[in-house]
């Protein structure tokens, strides 16, 4: 019994010692904020950027979209409503 709490007890120190090791590695591999912005100003010269014309017609398929998913789901709604009150039965007025 006594060597098993000795036991517990080593494998709690080891586990607390992994954690510290954890964190201390995870503080050192952090960059600075520089270095993040850096990094950023890195990864934004690798975008590309639409142009005028198509951001245009880009905007345009996504306003065209959402048209149709509005009416898509207003006819879903209404029909499923309409169903829902014939099979209650609910009048309104």
């Amino acid at each position: 019994m006594e060597k098993d709490k000795e036991q517990i007890k080593a494998e709690k120190e080891k586990e607390k010692e992994k954690k510290k090791a954890a964190a201390a590695r995870a503080r050192r591999e952090r960059p600075n904020f520089g270095e993040y912005m850096r990094g950023v100003r890195t990864e934004i010269k690798k975008v590309v950027w639409p142009t005028r014309k198509e951001m245009g017609s880009f905007t345009v398929v996504v306003l065209l979209a959402c048209a149709f998913f509005a009416i898509l789901f207003a006819a879903v709604d209404s029909a499923f409503l309409a169903a829902l009150k014939a099979v209650l039965g609910i009048t309104l007025g």
